[in-house]
Parts: C-alpha cells; structure tokens; sequence
C-alpha cells in the first residue's frame, strides 16, 4: 500500500528541521498524550476489571450462591428433599444467621453471627483461610472470629468472650437478652475488610439454642459448580413453596455491581477523552507541515507524484506517531497493571500515605486483571481517531492551489 518513497518522505517528515523546532514540540506533545491517555485507560480498565473479578470470587467464597429461609413456617426434611432433587450437581448446608453483641475484656461491639455444622464449616472457604487456630476445634461452645474483629477486641486463641443474643429469656426481674459464653479457637483472614470485622462462626446447636429456634427454623444454604445457574435454579425452588424467601447472591449484590459497571462505562467514556485531545495536536500538527511543506509538495507533483500518492505521505505522517504512541501506550499500561501492586506499595512508603486503604475499598491490595477484549478495544479506538486525524489534513493537500508557490521561485 505504501511505496518505499512513501515510507522515506514520511520519516522526513518526521524529522522537522532546526527552524520547524514549534513543529516538532507539537509531534512530541501529540505522541505523548496518546500515549498516556492509552495507558491510563488500560490501568483504569484493568483496575476495575480486577475489582470486580477479585469482589465477586470473595463474595462468592463466602456467601452461598441461593440461600431459602422460612418465613412462614418451617424447613422439612421432605422441603430439603425436593431441593436437591432439582439439580444434581448442587450442596445443601444447614445454616441459622442471625445479631449479636460481643463482649471482650477489651471492648464491645456488634457482630453477625453464622452457625453452621462442624462437617460444612470444614468444606468451607473459611475453615481454609485460618490464620490462628485448628478447624477441626470448631465445635460446641466455640467460636471463630475474623483477624480485624480479633485485633479491635484484642482476642487470642483459647480466650474467653461473652455473646448478648436478640432473644430475650424471662427471670424474676423481667425478661432479659440471652448471654453466653464461648471459647476463641480459631482467626480467619477472609480478604474482604467488612467479613473479617464484623462475621463470627458458631456451633449450628448452639447458634439455635441461642437465638432460641427450633431445630426446623434454619436457613438452607444451596452451592452450585456454576454459579451463574443460581437465577435459574431460584425461580424453580419458588415454584416449591412461594411461601418460603429465596435469594442469590446476585440478589444480595445487584445495585453494587450495577453501579460499578456504571462507573466502569464513565470511566472510559472520560478517559478516551484523553485520546481524542491528543488526536486534534495531530491535525493541527500535519496542517502546519503541510503548510511549512507547501513547496516541496509543489516540486514532487512535478516531479510526477500523484495527489492520492502525496495524501498517502502525510497520512503516514500522522498515523505513524500515532501508531507508535499507541502501541508505546499499551506496552507501558500492561506493564503499570501487572505491577500496580508493587508500585502502591512503593508509592505509600515513599509518600508516607495509605494509598487503597483496604477499609474504604473493602479489598485488601489493589487488583488488576488485564482482560484482551479490553485491549483489543483500546487499541482499536486509538488506531481509528488516529487514522481519522491524519486524514483529515492530508485530504485537504489538494483542495490548496499548491502550484502557486512555485510562480515567483
């Protein structure tokens, strides 16, 4: 498509001269601000992919993908049965939620509280995240808490604390809430900033005696292989008993997602802005070559050169820093995105501030996750507003009486 000439007067053109020295700031202010605009929205995209990724296995690892509670009566054997008769590939555990208080010699603060059977704790995505302590010690009157929980309380392994329930008990003086006490034999670090403050493990025999519910007054916590069939599965299970409340973790975390992939959409509509700025320093940049130019474009259709061919030229021109920043653009964002980790760190050290403080933005490190449709986009955009840039001033060559400048010479 493009001649040897082509590609030699091109780089000429690159190359201002020493009295183009306004020429050539513009070039380099062009190549930089696609370059960065390209970059940043690879980091940003990246961020925000990663962002949603890492949130959504979290949630995933610690929430069940369908939970059914009983609203109006009670969870049978034969209710449970039929559950599991809807899809073979699903797990059903036992669970009672509730609120609580937690006591400490140190200080008090309020908790959710999740009792669950020894065998599903051990399957669980907690059990392996201990940090102190055995799983296999989470039994009657114990109690497994979160790392933050544990740091505000100052909670150790085998201390004591005492737990106020929602429901009340009746003494001589009136009726009282329930207070128990249990054993620390386990601290878990979830990765999610809000579980590990706030979330507690109990025995499901003690969670029920003491919320004070019958052994029928549970919730059923349903885990699929895919958990994108959770939507699916819940309407079947409604069609069950519409008397029993069925949600998904999709349900628990519409408007959060919702409202990311809103912000994701914003981000890069603002952020190709960047690109599109950059894009009019070429055209401004080509129309003053051309202008500057105007001679020498002269003596090559004298010398035989077509208009399409000269057209070509500057197209080149253009398009090439262009190319070059887009590329130079991606190279440098993939690389930030893979390190942007390192890099946080190295930032907060240097500047002595917490940069993604994990309980603001519930995650503990910054995520990134470099997705190729992502990429493929970027790179797409940048290429058309360049290409669009170039040609734009290079179309325009012929309308301009360009012989003219050869009359007085």
């Amino acid at each position: 498509m493009f001649t040897k000439l082509d590609k030699l007067i091109a780089l000429r053109n690159l190359r201002p001269k020493r009295k183009e020295g306004f020429l050539k700031v513009i070039s380099v202010f062009s190549f930089l601000g696609i370059m960065l605009g390209v970059a940043v929205l690879i980091i940003v995209m990246s961020v925000m992919n990663g962002f949603r990724t890492d949130l959504t296995n979290k949630i995933l690892g610690l929430n069940p993908h369908i939970v059914v509670e009983a609203t109006n009566g009670k969870i049978t054997k034969e209710y449970e049965l039929k559950v599991t008769n809807l899809k073979k590939d699903l797990k059903i555990q036992r669970s009672v939620n509730g609120e609580g208080i937690i006591l400490s010699r140190a200080n008090t603060t309020g908790v959710l509280i999740k009792g669950a059977h020894k065998e599903d704790f051990l399957k669980s995505n907690i059990s392996k995240n201990l940090t102190i302590g055995n799983p296999k010690n989470f039994s009657k009157n114990t109690i497994i808490v979160g790392n933050e929980l544990a740091f505000d309380l100052n909670l150790k392994i085998n201390d004591q604390v005492n737990l106020i329930s929602t429901s009340y008990i009746t003494t001589p003086i009136g009726s009282v809430p329930k207070q128990e006490s249990f054993k620390v034999v386990g601290i878990f670090n979830s990765g999610f900033y809000e579980f590990d403050k706030k979330l507690i493990f109990l025995n499901l025999n003690d969670t029920l005696n003491f919320f004070d519910r019958s052994p029928e007054n549970i919730n059923l916590d349903i885990y699929l292989n895919n958990p994108l069939e959770a939507n699916d599965l819940k309407e079947k299970i409604i069609n069950l008993d519409p008397n029993k409340f069925v949600y998904t973790w999709s349900d628990l975390n519409k408007s959060f997602f919702s409202a990311l992939k809103v912000e994701r959409n914003v981000m890069f509509l603002i952020l190709t802005l960047i690109i599109i700025v950059a894009a009019f320093n070429i055209i401004s940049g080509l129309t003053i070559l051309i202008k500057n130019k105007t001679k020498e474009i002269a003596i090559l259709k004298c010398l035989g050169l077509s208009n399409f061919a000269i057209k070509k030229i500057f197209f080149l021109t253009g398009f090439s820093i262009g190319f070059l920043a887009t590329l130079t653009g991606i190279l440098l964002g993939v690389i930030f995105s893979i390190y942007i980790e390192e890099i946080r760190l190295f930032l907060s050290e240097v500047l002595n501030i917490n940069i993604f403080p994990s309980d603001i933005y519930i995650l503990e490190k910054m995520p990134s996750e470099i997705n190729l449709s992502s990429l493929t986009i970027i790179f797409l955009f940048s290429i058309i507003v360049t290409a669009l840039s170039s040609l734009f001033p290079a179309y325009f060559i012929t309308k301009k009486n360009i012989m003219n400048s050869l009359k007085y010479d």
